[in-house]
């Protein structure tokens, strides 16, 4: 199937792609959700439902409207519904404590939240001191005192044609930059649907219109969002929709459906490989992928040893909507590689002076394509150069066969479990303790996760804390996977000439094992 409204018109808007699914597969199963099923023709119809009820409010073309959801039809119609209505959606992790939450709705201007039951007390709250906030109740049919609810928004049977498209931007998906607090990366519908043609020209092809794809990575991540549930509109498969990840009842699930299709992350992976009847369940699956964060080999052979298959791996950004390269386009899958570039990406190594790097020589990677964001919310800062290319901060080199292998990030991000977790957003949240003089925040090795935070804390003078202590400050302010699940107490930092905590000395202490060599012996390890 060719793409939505391309052509002499330009790229359409995103939602089109579940109008063109209902129109070929009217009767086919388009989502599986515990015990239900929704057709492709009855989610176009939710779809209108939330434009309808969306545009019949005070809202603008372009407002935002945040998704508080985890991963159910609810949150499929809701955010197909808000791009069809001219709208821009913006998806929030669930796990976010008020203050991150206040951080981002006051930063996007967003003027709508729509939430499950247990985010409306917090978003409600919020609500009283942004102003302009609306908050809708959705999957519950109470409400909670401040609130709309989901029947209340809905219009049915009001069939809404979309007024935005190609370069209007259609998610605001916030990410850790390179200092401070998240950044908002402006992805247009030409991006997001950019990405899906790209990734529909790997051949032999990930996706078709009769896989039926597993999508438990959660849709406020936009390797669900975009790499999963873009992919299953885009091709009119059928998607099982998992709230949590669990990895015996994940299994139950990928055998109960008969799941063809796998998108995951290392922490999943890693979950079944451990599991005796991982080979029996993935009788069916075809493909299996993994992003977001590197897969330890030693992984990669344990799934292949019990399925028979390779577990592909690819990577991407959350501003290059998400897929960069794969294995899948490489001669064979290598253990530890991230592949090639996907047709329509342009991809560089680059040194320091901006030149090609010589052969296996590591470089900066630097792309070009049509899946690249619109720089960052709200006046595109640090988009594309004029030429079109985009610096990622990480670090690869290519091997004689062309396969690419990430050495380094040339930025601080810590990835847990894929998410993007930046240090000195941690080092804010837990300066703010009386008892801490300075801290500095590295990522480590984690068998699990891939990385987890670590605190180095200098106390004040006389002061008194656990690690323990350390940990639950953190939790009062920052999402669970962003607090350190590591601390250590010492009594100096290393230094820059400018004052700043040198945090390349830090890093290869840790590396070296020798941790920081003015560390207390108290130091503290969760």
């Amino acid at each position: 199937m060719g793409l939505p409204g391309t052509g002499e018109g330009g790229v359409g808007n995103l939602s089109d792609l579940v109008r063109r699914a209902a129109h070929v597969f009217p009767d086919k199963v388009a989502l599986l959700f515990r015990e239900d099923a929704v057709s492709w023709a009855e989610l176009d119809r939710r779809v209108d439902a939330v434009a309808a009820g969306l545009q019949s409010r005070p809202l603008n073309r372009g407002d935002r409207v945040a998704l508080l959801l985890g991963n159910t039809p609810d949150y499929v119609a809701a955010y197909f519904g808000i791009l069809r209505a001219g709208l821009v959606a913006v998806p929030i992790n669930t796990a976010y404590t008020a203050d991150e939450l206040t951080y981002l709705l006051s930063d996007s201007g967003t003027r709508m939240a729509l939430c499950g039951r247990a985010a409306a007390p917090v978003v409600t709250a919020l609500s009283e001191i942004l102003s302009s906030l609306e908050t809708v109740l959705v999957t519950d049919t109470a409400a909670v005192s401040g609130t709309a609810t989901y029947d209340e928004l809905l219009l049915p049977d009001r069939p809404v044609e979309p007024v935005t498209g190609g370069e209007d931007l259609a998610v605001l998906m916030y990410t850790s930059g390179t200092s401070g607090r998240p950044k908002g990366a402006m992805l247009s519908h030409r991006a997001l649907i950019g990405n899906l043609e790209q990734t529909a020209r790997i051949r032999p092809r990930t996706i078709d219109a009769d896989d039926i794809v597993l999508l438990v990575l959660p849709l406020f991540h936009i390797y669900g969002l975009n790499g999963g549930l873009g992919e299953v509109a885009f091709h009119g498969a059928t998607g099982v929709l998992v709230e949590r990840f669990d990895p015996v009842e994940t299994l139950a699930d990928i055998s109960r459906h008969s799941v063809s299709t796998v998108m995951g992350a290392p922490p999943m992976f890693i979950a079944w490989s451990m599991l005796p009847g991982v080979g029996e369940a993935f009788q069916t699956v075809r493909l299996a992928v993994s992003g977001a964060a590197p897969l330890p080999p030693a992984v990669h052979r344990s799934m292949l040893e019990q399925t028979g298959h390779h577990v592909f791996e690819g990577y991407g950004l959350t501003e290059t909507a998400p897929v960069l390269t794969t294995t899948l386009t490489s001669e064979e899958p290598k253990s530890g590689s991230i592949g090639r570039p996907i047709p329509g990406v342009e991809l560089r190594l680059l040194n320091d002076d901006r030149s090609e790097v010589e052969e296996d020589d590591p470089g900066e990677i630097v792309v070009r394509g049509v899946n690249l964001f619109s720089g960052y919310w709200p006046d595109g800062r640090e988009g594309p150069d004029g030429e079109g290319w985009l610096g990622t901060g990480d670090v690869a080199y290519a091997d004689d066969d062309g396969d690419l292998f990430l050495v380094d990030r040339m930025r601080e991000l810590i990835l847990v479990s894929g998410f993007n977790v930046y240090p000195r957003e941690v080092e804010n949240a837990l300066s703010q303790h009386p008892d801490i003089a300075e801290v500095a925040v590295i990522g480590i090795a984690h068998p699990y996760t891939g990385e987890s935070v670590k605190a180095l804390v200098r106390l004040r003078e006389g002061a008194r804390l656990s690690a323990e202590d350390v940990i639950e400050y953190g939790a009062l302010s920052l999402a669970r996977f962003k607090c350190p699940t590591t601390v250590q107490f010492v009594t100096e930092f290393p230094h820059t000439a400018t004052g700043r905590v040198a945090k390349g000395q830090l890093r290869a202490a840790e590396a070296a094992g020798a941790g920081v060599a003015a560390a207390d012996d108290g130091a503290g390890v969760l």
